[in-house]
């Protein structure tokens, strides 16, 4: 299978695969995860907040994007949401979302139920004593939050939000079903035009395995970081 492996094809298709597909890869998985934690970050403080129903709303939410595969999420948005849009506006056309958009409104919405929970873990992690010393100093829920539970929170749960950020990185492979130009795609489009689907594969998850794999072990180099200054 391998005595013919034509490293050329590879050679010649980096620019491509790089400048337009590991572009977008990287750009999805950016704004996602930004939008993700602070999304998440918001859920997990509902999830804790002492009223019943906006808890449960936020429960409802997490547990619903949490039992639905990330594909049929993605054909949700991207078929549904301009009709909702149409519908809350009043607008007698769907609006056109886009296939870019319409997959970042997708992840964030999707990686957020994930990084609720990473964040609502972390914030509990924090003893409960340092919430009562700010009410004490004068200091109301949201400053208490602002200025010292998330601030610890974030720090003792960064390795954990960096991993899920690389399992956001593979998934974001997933955006083929629009038709979008991601790494994968890009390297399968090079794959299909040049007949060369081994050469091409193979170097997709060579890739693939090089950033996962050094993104893991700066995550390990965080943990040991992290339980040294605790």
């Amino acid at each position: 299978m391998f005595s013919d492996f034509d490293f050329d094809v590879i050679w010649r298709s980096l620019p491509y695969l790089f400048k337009e597909g590991m572009t977008f890869t990287l750009t999805l998985t950016a704004m996602a995860t930004v939008g993700g934690i602070i999304f998440g970050t918001l859920l997990a403080m509902m999830r804790l907040s002492r009223f019943r129903w906006l808890s449960a709303v936020a429960a409802t939410y997490v547990n619903l994007m949490r039992s639905l595969p990330l594909l049929l999420v993605i054909f949700w948005f991207y078929f549904l949401v301009p009709y909702i849009g149409a519908w809350i506006i009043g607008s007698p056309t769907p609006i056109q979302v886009g296939a870019f958009w319409s997959s970042v409104i997708t992840f964030t919405m999707f990686e957020a139920a994930f990084f609720c929970e990473i964040m609502r873990a972390g914030i509990q992690s924090i003893s409960r004593g340092q919430t009562y010393a700010a009410y004490a100093l004068g200091l109301n829920y949201w400053q208490a939050m602002g200025s010292i539970i998330l601030p610890q929170a974030f720090r003792n749960m960064i390795p954990v939000l960096l991993t899920q950020t690389i399992v956001l990185f593979q998934d974001t492979s997933l955006v083929y079903v629009l038709s979008i130009t991601d790494f994968l795609g890009a390297a399968s489009k090079v794959a299909q035009r040049d007949g060369r689907l081994v050469e091409m594969y193979v170097f997709a998850a060579v890739v693939y395995f090089i950033i996962c794999f050094a993104a893991s072990r700066l995550v390990r180099l965080l943990q040991q970081r992290v339980a040294i200054i605790r």
